[in-house]
């Protein structure tokens, strides 16, 4: 809801009117509770996977982790930077970024290095169909660290001073 919202009020569509500001408000403004409560339950889910296939955090096989990220996130990425950069270079509507977020080559590097979240910070929002990209460039940068906690839980483990 939240994201339509944002689209109607940049098209300047009046879907609310007539509507008091407080229903509107609770339906389409608490976009960030979903977001949190989905980062949750990917933390959830990626911490129990883990601990189902090395049996403790600080068995994690760092390289394992990486390369199982890897399989699952990196055909369907292609894929859809492959269409958006059809799209883009085909100059269909509402598919074409802008230069003043540094145009389609910035906005493929920056989905390509999990930064889109930092890019539409600096330089504005890209088209809405790279939208799902900022919130993946999040959580990979979590599953990027995740690992390496992982191994620190093992160094501290091994640690005679962990207790």
């Amino acid at each position: 809801m939240n994201h339509v919202n944002m689209r109607l009020r940049l098209a300047k569509i009046p879907y609310t009117s007539g509507l008091p500001e407080q229903l509107v408000s609770s339906l389409v403004w608490n976009g960030q509770f979903g977001v949190q409560m989905f980062f949750a339950v990917s933390g959830f889910l990626i911490t129990s996977t883990a601990l189902r296939r090395w049996g403790s955090l600080s068995r994690v096989g760092i390289r394992d982790f990486y390369i199982l990220r890897f399989a699952r996130i990196a055909p369907l990425l292609g894929l859809l930077l492959g269409v958006l950069s059809i799209l883009d270079l085909a100059q269909w509507k509402d598919f074409v970024v802008s230069s003043k977020t540094g145009g389609l080559g910035r906005a493929l590097v920056a989905a390509l290095t999990f930064h889109v979240n930092v890019l539409e910070a600096r330089r504005g929002y890209l088209p809405a169909n790279w939208d799902i990209l900022w919130s993946l460039s999040v959580e990979e940068i979590f599953y990027l660290f995740f690992p390496l906690l992982c191994r620190l839980l093992r160094a501290a483990s091994c640690s005679s001073d962990f207790f």
